[in-house]
């Protein structure tokens, strides 16, 4: 029942997020990669990876000096601290390759919460919602909001820094940049491909 209850924080978390037109990384995975399938050229190509280097860098910046500011700062009371540090390790949990699966899945689902978004109108906030809800009560492995959590543990030596990049970083960012770029992109662009190059040849 408690997990029920504490998804529903990750979910309005990512619609202060996605509604206060934040970037968040995950999201960039659906749009940079559009003009890429669009155009096919190199230099779109490294357009996209240097937007995705800026946005991952600053997401992950951002993660760090909040994890620091509750690690070092105590602006909660020392049950929610003890939470916490109870918490924390888990997003370093698990074989690399089921960390890569999960965070396909989330990616997949942030990603289709982008797609879907300009032609839900005045249902924006219930699709992120329901969607992101999903990605917390299915436990899946998000890079920008479990960085928080997997930085607090390095914080407060839970944990060290080879855990951060190894058992939590490389495989969740592997896994949500091809959830998103691969299952939603690719398979979204692939029904508009030829109309797009009917349109290009014109």
């Amino acid at each position: 029942m408690a997990h029920l209850v504490a998804s529903l924080g990750y979910a309005a978390g990512f619609l202060i997020v996605v509604l206060g037109r934040q970037q968040l990384f995950t999201e960039s995975t659906l749009t940079a990669v559009l003009p890429v399938l669009t155009q096919r050229k190199m230099a779109t190509a490294l357009n996209c990876l240097r937007v995705w280097g800026l946005v991952l860098a600053a997401n992950l910046v951002g993660t760090w000096i909040f994890a620091a500011a509750v690690a070092y700062g105590h602006p909660v009371k020392p049950e929610v601290m003890a939470s916490l540090s109870d918490l924390a390790p888990d997003a370093l949990q698990g074989e690399a390759w089921n960390t890569v699966l999960r965070a396909m899945f989330a990616g997949w689902l942030i990603a289709l919460m982008v797609w879907l978004m300009p032609s839900a109108g005045s249902a924006r906030p219930v699709i992120i919602l329901i969607l992101t809800y999903l990605v917390a009560l299915s436990r899946l492995a998000h890079v920008i909001a479990g960085s928080t959590e997997a930085a607090f543990a390095v914080l407060t030596h839970a944990a060290g820094l080879r855990d951060y990049l190894l058992a939590f970083l490389l495989p969740t960012l592997a896994g949500n940049t091809l959830g998103g770029a691969i299952l939603v992109a690719l398979l979204n662009h692939a029904p508009v491909s030829a109309e797009l190059k009917s349109e290009r040849g014109r």
